[in-house]
Formats: structure tokens, sequence, C-alpha cells
């Protein structure tokens, strides 16, 4: 049955601070990423490729080895999948593992010997293990999902061309800019996950809304890396902050690479704050109408985040020289209160 239905991207305007100009924010329409195309073609429950016949000792393997990444280098993510159920636990390793091995083709240690070519040919990796012709035993847990569950390639393919834009760009000029470039690399992983986490049969949303959800969450995690990372990435000679916004409030790249923190620094550093938390806000609204095994996980990134914007602004904004970091003692702390919102239905609670 044809639904018609339409995504927008939802943008926000910084508060106004006295005696410094306004954040100016235009974000990407979704019709330009074909978000709405994905969604469609993600809500049509079908295989389009047979089974590929292994044994299923080699596909509890590959899973294996997909779950072991993940509890190493996503530990609350990782628990936070234990209560899903087990067809839908490994489908999101697999994904998680895919997502974190084209992360590490350009932030990875092999990093050096990147370069178009190789992220051509990790495109054509892909294609083959959406056509049932994995390269190794990792592709091939995701190429056992795909056959499972409605997975589009496009989001797959749009985060390869985020790889490509790090390759290509080092400045974004505006917010506009890094919307896109942010919705490559992590709104991206949003679209992927909601055909294997599902949707409540009780939701009183639409697909749409949970999908616009989930791109939200991806948005303001990658904002909020951007943040807690701008003293790394700039002795990378990276910025990725909007350069009109660092203009507004009388900043450079000369600023950035100062790693000085001024009151312009700190007045700047909490528009952007505001609008990554902006975009959880925007998240909260589906990631309770997810399917209720499904939600754990969600809640635990989404509350892990937001203790990271936390923890810049308790250090002063200071993001150049120190890294804003969430204890183990803190996170093991989010998970009974992230469980606690993952099985409320109301989004009233902050």
């Amino acid at each position: 049955m044809h639904q018609d239905f339409t995504i927008t991207a939802r943008v926000i305007v910084a508060p106004k601070i006295p005696s410094m100009p306004e954040l100016s924010i235009q974000g990407i329409p979704h019709t330009d990423l074909h978000v709405r195309e994905i969604v469609q073609r993600q809500l049509q429950t079908r295989r389009t490729n047979p089974p590929v016949s292994r044994k299923s000792e080699f596909l509890e393997e590959a899973y294996d080895r997909c779950r072991d990444i993940c509890a190493e280098y996503a530990k609350t993510f990782y628990l936070g999948t234990r209560l899903m159920t087990e067809e839908r636990q490994k489908a999101i390793w697999a994904i998680y593992v895919w997502c974190r091995r084209t992360d590490e083709l350009v932030d990875g240690p092999n990093a050096i010997h990147m370069s178009a070519e190789v992220l051509d040919r990790w495109e054509e990796r892909l294609h083959d293990l959406f056509n049932g012709r994995p390269f190794d035993m990792l592709d091939a847990a995701l190429t056992d999902t795909v056959q499972k569950f409605p997975l589009d390639i496009k989001p797959f393919r749009d985060m390869i061309e985020g790889m490509r834009m790090d390759i290509k760009k080092s400045r974004y000029e505006n917010f506009q800019e890094l919307y896109l470039y942010c919705y490559y690399v992590a709104g991206t992983v949003g679209l992927m996950s909601v055909p294997v986490m599902g949707i409540s049969p009780e939701s009183s949303s639409n697909a749409p809304s949970i999908y616009n959800s989930a791109l939200n969450l991806g948005i303001g995690n990658q904002l909020t890396n951007i943040l807690r990372d701008v003293g790394e990435d700039a002795l990378r000679g990276r910025v990725y902050l909007p350069q009109d916004e660092l203009a507004q409030y009388g900043l450079c790249d000369e600023d950035v690479y100062s790693r000085r923190v001024t009151d312009n620094w700190r007045e700047f550093m909490k528009g952007q704050i505001q609008r990554a938390r902006f975009y959880f806000n925007q998240a909260e609204e589906g990631a309770s109408e997810l399917d209720k095994d499904s939600r754990w996980p969600v809640w635990s990134s989404l509350l892990l985040y937001r203790s990271i914007l936390d923890a810049i602004e308790e250090n002063d904004y200071d993001n150049m020289t120190k890294r804003a970091y969430v204890g183990r003692t803190k996170k093991l702390l989010m998970l009974p209160l992230s469980y606690t919102r993952s099985v409320s239905t109301s989004s009233a609670f902050h």
C-alpha cells in the first residue's frame, strides 16, 4: 500500500546572547538526501536476494566476532543490546562492526594509506555483500543480516560518502555543510538501525517520524563527538565547526589552533551545545516508540552522549586541552536510568 509522508530536517537557532550575534542555522532538506525513498523501501518487508547457504557454525562465529568487537569498543551500548531478541542483537552487532570498519578506513591505524580508490573498493565490497557475496567473515554477518531484515543499501553508501568528505574537506563554511557531513557519518546509522530494532505495535507515531528521531539521534551524537574532540581534531589540522558562526563570535581557525579558552569561545560553545541538545530532544520523541526490547541501547546512547555535553560544561567549556570524559562508574549508573526510560512510554521525564 502506498503511503504518503514528508520528512523534514529540524533546525534550531541558538539563544541570543547579549552583545553576541545570534547563530543562523540552515538545515539540509531531507528530500535532498532521499530519506523518504530509503524509508519507503525499508518499510517494505521483502528480500531481494535468495539466502546464501553457509554453515551455521561459520555464521555463529562471525556473529560472535561482531559481538566481541561491539563489547570491546561500545561497552554501554553493547550492554543495552542484551535485552534485544537474539536475531536483533546479532544484526545490530553486524551493523555496528561494518560502521566501525568504515570509520577506521579514515581514522584508524591504517588511515595513512587512505585514498579515494580504497573507498571505491570498499563500496564495491558493500555491493557484493548486499548481493550475497561477502568478502570475509565479518562481511558474512552483515550479508546474513541483510537477508533477514529490510535494509536498504543507500544509508551504507551514504556513510562511505561521508568518509570521502573526510579525505577531501577539513573546513565547513556553515551549519548546512556540517549537517550534511553529520548525516553521512552518523545520521545514516539511525536509518540502518530502525528496521532491525523494530517499531512497537502499540506506537502511536507513524514510521517516518520514528525514522526522523533515529536520524536526529545520529546528528546529535556526531555534533557531540565534534565538540568533544575539538582539540584533538585541531592537532590534525581539522576544524569541524561552522566557519561563519566562529566569525560571528570573533573567532577563527587560529583561535582553535592556539587552544585558548576565551569568553568568546565559551559563549560560542554554549550555542553549539544547545544545538546538540536540541537534536537529542528530538530523538526522544521516537526512542520510546521502538519495539520495547530494542529501546535500552538507544536510551543508553542518548543519555551517555548528553553526559558528554555536561562534561564539557563542567570543564568550563575547555574542549581544547581537556577531553570531556564520562567515567566508568557514571556509565554504569546510567544503565538503570536508561532502562527506566526505555520501559516508560512517556517522554516527559527529563
